[in-house]
C-alpha cells in the first residue's frame, strides 16, 4: 500500500493519480460536522467541494473513468428529495451536483452511496454507539434528547460490502453513468429502542437522561426512506450482532 499526501494543489493531485494509476477511485474524504462555526466554512468547502472537484479533474486527465462518491442520508431532511440538515449536507449536495456535470460532459461513470448512521470497532467519532459505549464503561449519566427520533444504523462490515458491490457494478454493468443508492439497514429504530437493544446485547444498564438536552435544530426525526436500493446488496449484520461485535462480546 502506498500513501500519497496531498498538498492541496490541483497539479499535485494530477501527479498522485498518475503515480497511483487506479482503476477505480473511491472518494471518502470529508469535513463532517453537524454544526459549524464561521471558522469551519473554508476548510469544509475545501474538503467537501474543492477537493472532490480537483479529484475528478485529476482522474479524467489520467483516463480513469470509474468513480465512487459518498453522500449522506441527511441531505434529505424531513424526508424530502433534497433538504440539507446542516451546512455539511449542503456541501455534499453541492459536490453531487458538480459530479453530475462531469458525468454529462465526460466519459465518467459515477455512483454515489448515501450512507446512514454507521458504527464499528476503532471508530473515533462521537457518534451514538460510541456515546453508548462510553456510558456503559464509565457508568456516568448520559444526557440525550427525548429519544423519539428514528435511527437507521448500519454495521461497518455491511457498509464496506456496499462499496465492493458498487465497484463490481461499475466494471461489469453496461449503461451505468450517474447513479445514487441509499445504504440503509432497512430497519429504522426509535432512539429509545436502540438504547434498549444496546442494553440487552451488552447486559449493561445505562444511565440515560432522556430529555437532558433538546433536539437539535433540524433534527431528523424520520430518516430518508425514498432512496433507491443498491442491486445485489442488503445489510446482513443484525443490530444485536453488530453491537456484540462493536463491544467485542462473544455471540
Amino acid at each position: 500500500m502506498s500513501i500519497h499526501r496531498h498538498d492541496g494543489s490541483t497539479k499535485q493531485l494530477f501527479d498522485i493519480i498518475k503515480q497511483a494509476a487506479p482503476d477505480i477511485v473511491i472518494h471518502l474524504a470529508a469535513f463532517a460536522s453537524v454544526t459549524h462555526t464561521p471558522e469551519d466554512i473554508v476548510p469544509m468547502l475545501q474538503s467537501n467541494v474543492v477537493f472532490g472537484t480537483q479529484l475528478v479533474e485529476a482522474i479524467l486527465a489520467n483516463h480513469v473513468y470509474c468513480f465512487i462518491n459518498t453522500g449522506t442520508f441527511s441531505q434529505h431532511c424531513d424526508n424530502k428529495d433534497y433538504s440539507s440538515s446542516s451546512l455539511y449536507d449542503a456541501t455534499k449536495q453541492a459536490f453531487r451536483d458538480i459530479l453530475t456535470f462531469y458525468t454529462e460532459t465526460a466519459p465518467l461513470k459515477a455512483i454515489t452511496l448515501e450512507l446512514y448512521d454507521n458504527y464499528g470497532p476503532g471508530d473515533p467519532r462521537s457518534k451514538i454507539m460510541n456515546l453508548l459505549k462510553r456510558a456503559a464503561l464509565d457508568g456516568k449519566p448520559l444526557a440525550m434528547s427525548p429519544g423519539e427520533q428514528l435511527v437507521d444504523i448500519v454495521y461497518i462490515d455491511d457498509v464496506a460490502d456496499a462499496y465492493v458491490t458498487v465497484a463490481e457494478r461499475l466494471v461489469s454493468v453496461q449503461g451505468v453513468k450517474d447513479e445514487v443508492y441509499a445504504i440503509s439497514s432497512g430497519h429504522p429504530i426509535r432512539l429509545k429502542d436502540l438504547v434498549q437493544a444496546f442494553e440487552q446485547a451488552t447486559g449493561r444498564r445505562l444511565q440515560i437522561v432522556w430529555g437532558g438536552r433538546p433536539y437539535r435544530k433540524r433534527e431528523i426525526m424520520v430518516p430518508w426512506n425514498q432512496g433507491a436500493a443498491l442491486p445485489n446488496w442488503t445489510a446482513k449484520v443484525s443490530l444485536q450482532e453488530g453491537i456484540k461485535r462493536f463491544m467485542n462480546l462473544s455471540s
